[in-house]
């Protein structure tokens, strides 16, 4: 099943295209890492798929085929907005009251477990807590609701590093318990540690998506002299790098292919990967990606 499917989705506001010919399928099980620069369309794909807005083209399904924003859909799925909102002047005991009768499925006895874990106050405020405990109570809202997709827009991005660590280490454990996750963030150290799926959004079209683990491996760093950056050519070369002496070519290929004399070989981690496709977005069109790895939108 697929938590997520797009066929030539495209939004449009007035004259300007946020997405355009979005074409991606998001299997179950995973914890995908959505990632690209500011407008991308990483946030109105997430829109589009929990039904908070509608396609100009194209169509959006969730959940093994659901249409997203029905309710059947919105049942199985929990939604954290960017900047982890929550009332600020509701108390926290008024935060868990009003979700429990917002939604059909909410498990009380969790939430107030892990509250209490985290020694958030029921009495306090929302407004009053701290940044990292407010993305923890909309995160425990939302995982309280035992949605099969939890959906995160940029949950982490005004947390210090402790907070932040603690909330991923939360959406982790959710992923191994079987929820699926699509995370929207610009942090890629934290996505590295725990995404398994990645897809990568430039220019409001999507560059590259696959499981990170293949796409690594069909992937290599090469290091070798400057002067000879430009004769390499048996595969495809994503970004190039050069300094006086030596060029970095990130390219793909993969531990079995050969390397050039002079030249060494390292694998890639996600964020070299990453920022190599958000430097270079044309790069997702070159020939040589592997397609059963990955996806590629042209």
């Amino acid at each position: 099943m697929n938590v997520m499917e797009a066929s030539g989705l495209g939004k449009r506001y007035g004259r300007t295209w946020a997405l355009r010919e979005c074409t991606l399928a998001i299997p179950a099980g995973y914890l995908a890492a959505l990632i690209g620069p500011n407008g991308a369309g990483k946030t109105t794909l997430l829109n589009l798929a929990v039904g908070l807005a509608q396609p100009s083209t194209g169509a959006v399904t969730v959940l093994g085929g659901r249409p997203a924003g029905s309710p059947v859909a919105l049942d199985g799925i929990a939604f954290v907005a960017q900047g982890t909102p929550v009332h600020k002047n509701l108390s926290v005991a008024d935060m868990l009251h009003l979700t429990r009768n917002l939604n059909r499925r909410f498990d009380q006895a969790y939430a107030e477990a892990r509250l209490a874990e985290l020694d958030i106050p029921r009495n306090r405020r929302a407004g009053r807590l701290s940044g990292g405990q407010q993305a923890q109570l909309a995160l425990t809202l939302a995982l309280a609701r035992r949605p099969r997709l939890l959906v995160l827009d940029e949950p982490v991005a005004m947390l210090d590093p402790v907070a932040r660590h603690d909330f991923m280490a939360t959406v982790a454990a959710a992923a191994d318990d079987g929820v699926s996750v699509l995370l929207s963030s610009h942090v890629l150290a934290d996505l590295e540690r725990v995404a398994n799926y990645l897809i990568l959004l430039s220019r409001g079209r999507v560059q590259v998506a696959g499981e990170v683990d293949d796409l690594l491996g069909s992937h290599r760093m090469l290091t070798g002299p400057t002067g000879e950056a430009g004769r390499y050519s048996e595969r495809p070369v994503v970004h190039v790098h050069r300094a006086e002496a030596q060029a970095h070519l990130l390219v793909r290929a993969g531990a079995d292919d050969p390397v050039p004399p002079g030249w060494q070989a390292q694998p890639v981690g996600l964020e070299e990967l990453a920022l190599a496709y958000l430097r270079e977005p044309a790069a997702a069109a070159l020939p040589g990606l592997d397609a059963e790895s990955s996806e590629v939108a042209k």
